[in-house]
């Protein structure tokens, strides 16, 4: 247990940032996973540029690696070319 005010403070704010931390990355995989499941172009290309500034923020708030945001973005627009 945390014996000084500035770590209990540390506690607080960390449990937060992993809060919001979590419901983004769960947000970006849930959207990505649904560009997945389309079979039209047209909707998949308006789709990726969202889809790809949302990992780009996960990426530049240190939640998931650059290289792992970079491999998702070339995927997907894999993905959205062989359609």
């Amino acid at each position: 247990m945390a014996n000084h005010k500035s770590a209990k403070k540390r506690i607080r704010s960390s449990e937060a940032k992993n809060l919001r931390n979590k419901y983004q990355h769960k947000t970006t995989r849930n959207a990505i996973r649904k560009m997945r499941a389309m079979t039209e172009k047209t909707e998949a290309e308006a789709l990726f540029p969202k889809i790809s500034q949302m990992i780009d923020k996960l990426a530049k708030r240190n939640i998931i690696h650059d290289n792992k945001a970079g491999n998702l973005k070339s995927g997907l627009a894999m993905l959205i070319a062989k359609m």
